[in-house]
C-alpha cells in the first residue's frame, strides 16, 4: 500500500477526524490551567485509545504545576523506534471558546483556539498510526510523547525530550507546517527571555524633584539601548514587549522593569546578547540594574542527519503529488532541543493553515489527509 493510498483512506476518515480535532479542542487547555490541562489530557488518552486500542507501555511523569507528560508507546512491525512530538497546551486562556466555538466554514476551514496550534497535528498523528495499525502495514515503533506546557517552554518536560529523542532513530514533530504549501521545518531561532530590573530613588515630583532618581526616566533610556542589540545581519531580534513601574505621578519612581523577548538564528549570538545586557548602566550613577531570565530554547540549526529527514520526506510527497519544501521560521519549539543535541528532528509535519496564537487561528481541511498519510509514509520509511 502507498502512500497515496493511505491519503484515500485518511480523506475517508476526514469527518470522524474533524470530529477528534473538535473533541480535543473543546476539552480548553491553557498552559496555566493544571486542572484543564488534566482533562484535557485524560481526553487525548481516550481518544488514543478509541483508535488505536491499548498501548503497549505507559508513563505517565506528574509535571507538578505544570501539565504531565505522558509517554505512549505502540510497537510496530520493524524495532527501530521514532519519536513523535505533540503538545496538547496551547495560549488560549480558559473561557476563550465562549466567544470563539469550534467552526467549520463553507470554504473548508476549522477555525477554533488552539486546532492549528496543535491538536490537529496531534489527531493526524494518531490516525497516521491508526492507518497503518488497522491493515498491519510496515512500520517503525512508535513513541509518542505529549506534553502540556510547551507553549511557556517546557520547563518540566525538556528533560523528558531531551532524555527520549536520544534512544530513537528520528524525533518527528507534529507542530504546524509553514506557510501555505506546508513547507517543513528545519531551521528555528533560539529563544531567550529576559527581565530587566531598574531601582532608582523615590522623592516627591514637586518638593523635591532633583533628590530622586527615576527608574522611569532611566529604563526609558534603555529600552532603545536594548532594542539595539537586534541583528539583522545576524537574523538576531529583540522585542521589549512589557513595561511597568512607578507608583504614581507624583511620585519620581523608585522601580521599574521590562520583559524582553530574543531571537537567534545563530547560536553565536547568545553569547554577545548575554554580555551586552550584563553591560547595561544607567546614566544616572544612583540606579542600580539588573538583570535576570536566560536562555530558553537552542537554535534549530539544519544537520546532516535532518538533512536524511528531508528526503525522505520529499520521497513520500512525491508519490502524493507533492513538492514539499523546507524552510526557517522564527517561532521555537520543542524539535529545538533535539536540535541543539546534533540528533535527527524534523519539525512541521502537523497541519496546513495560519494564525497560530491569534484570533484567525485556522486548519485548512483539505490538506489534512495529504498531511496525514506524509507522516505515515514516513513511519513506513523507517521500518525498511
Amino acid at each position: 500500500m502507498s502512500p497515496h493510498d493511505i491519503e484515500s483512506l485518511a480523506r475517508t476518515a476526514l469527518p470522524e477526524m474533524i470530529d477528534d480535532l473538535r473533541t480535543l479542542v473543546e476539552c480548553e487547555t491553557p498552559s496555566d490551567d493544571k486542572e484543564l490541562l488534566s482533562a484535557g489530557l485524560a481526553a487525548i488518552e481516550d481518544l488514543a485509545l478509541r483508535r488505536l486500542g491499548p498501548p503497549d507501555d505507559a508513563v505517565r511523569h506528574d509535571g507538578g504545576e505544570h501539565g504531565d507528560v505522558l509517554e505512549l508507546l505502540y510497537r510496530g512491525t520493524s524495532e527501530t523506534t521514532v519519536l513523535l512530538l505533540a503538545h496538547y497546551d496551547t495560549v488560549w486562556p480558559a473561557g476563550t471558546l465562549t466567544e470563539w466555538p469550534f467552526t467549520v466554514t463553507d470554504d473548508g476551514r476549522v477555525s477554533a483556539p488552539g486546532a492549528f496550534d496543535m491538536k490537529c497535528g496531534l489527531v493526524q498523528a494518531i490516525w497516521a498510526l491508526r492507518l497503518l495499525r488497522e491493515r498491519d502495514l510496515p512500520r517503525s515503533t512508535v513513541r509518542l510523547l505529549l506534553n502540556g506546557d510547551e507553549e511557556i517552554g517546557s520547563p518540566f518536560s525538556r528533560p523528558h525530550i531531551e532524555r527520549l529523542s536520544e534512544q530513537v532513530a528520528a524525533t518527528l514533530v507534529c507542530e504546524p507546517a509553514a506557510g501555505p504549501d506546508g513547507d517543513l521545518k528545519t531551521a528555528r531561532k533560539g529563544v531567550g527571555l529576559f527581565e530587566v530590573a531598574v531601582e532608582g530613588v523615590e522623592a516627591h515630583a514637586g518638593l523635591d524633584p532633583y533628590g530622586g532618581a527615576s527608574a522611569v526616566h532611566a529604563l526609558a533610556e534603555l529600552v532603545t539601548r536594548i532594542a539595539g542589540l537586534g541583528s539583522r545581519e545576524h537574523g538576531t531580534t529583540v522585542n521589549v514587549g512589557v513595561i511597568s513601574g512607578g507608583t504614581g505621578r507624583n511620585v519620581i519612581a523608585g522601580h521599574a522593569r521590562c520583559g524582553v523577548d530574543v531571537r537567534i538564528a545563530d547560536p553565536a549570538e547568545a553569547a554577545r546578547v548575554d554580555a551586552e545586557l550584563a553591560a547595561l548602566t544607567a546614566s544616572d550613577p544612583r540606579v542600580r540594574v539588573s538583570v535576570s531570565g536566560g536562555w530558553n530554547r537552542p537554535a534549530m540549526v539544519p544537520t546532516p542527519a535532518s538533512e536524511l529527514l528531508v528526503k525522505q520526506a520529499q520521497s513520500v510527497a512525491a508519490e502524493l503529488g507533492l513538492t514539499i519544501r523546507e524552510t526557517g521560521v522564527g517561532g521555537a519549539s520543542d524539535g529545538n532541543f533535539v536540535s541543539a543535541l546534533r540528533r535527527p528532528v524534523l519539525d512541521g509535519l502537523g497541519p496546513v493553515g495560519g494564525g497560530a496564537h491569534a484570533r484567525d487561528e485556522h486548519v485548512l481541511l483539505a490538506h489534512v489527509p495529504a498531511r496525514t498519510a506524509l507522516l505515515a509514509g514516513l513511519l513506513m520509511a523507517h521500518a525498511e
